[in-house]
């Protein structure tokens, strides 16, 4: 089982969970990040530091959420890993309650 980066975090793009992840299994793009499944270790050190609670294991991901498992696994051989905290998204807090959001994924 791996964990996988949902909805919430499109636009937001919090990185505390980066900080914590002991095997540098976060990939960034330029408005979400994606967990690589053959890298994560199931450690679940990153769920607790997702401010927008955004990190679910495999066989948790939220009813209606299960097409980012796919997705995070083919975004992350797409994007480059992300080893460092960043600043959120400039408009971070606007996004981070609102719904629906997967059309606003830039790849």
């Amino acid at each position: 089982m791996t964990y996988v980066v949902t909805e919430s975090c499109i636009r937001c793009k919090y990185t505390d969970c980066v900080d914590v992840c002991p095997v540098d299994c976060f990939r960034e793009g330029p408005n979400f990040l994606v967990i690589d499944p053959e890298e994560c270790i199931d450690c679940t050190l990153c769920v607790a530091e997702c401010p927008v609670e955004a990190i679910f294991a495999e066989d948790d991901v939220p009813a209606g959420q299960e097409q980012f498992i796919e997705l995070n696994a083919e975004l992350s051989k797409q994007w480059k890993p992300i080893v460092e905290r960043k600043d959120a998204l400039p408009d971070a807090e606007d996004w981070a309650s609102r719904k629906d959001k997967l059309g606003e994924l830039k790849r």
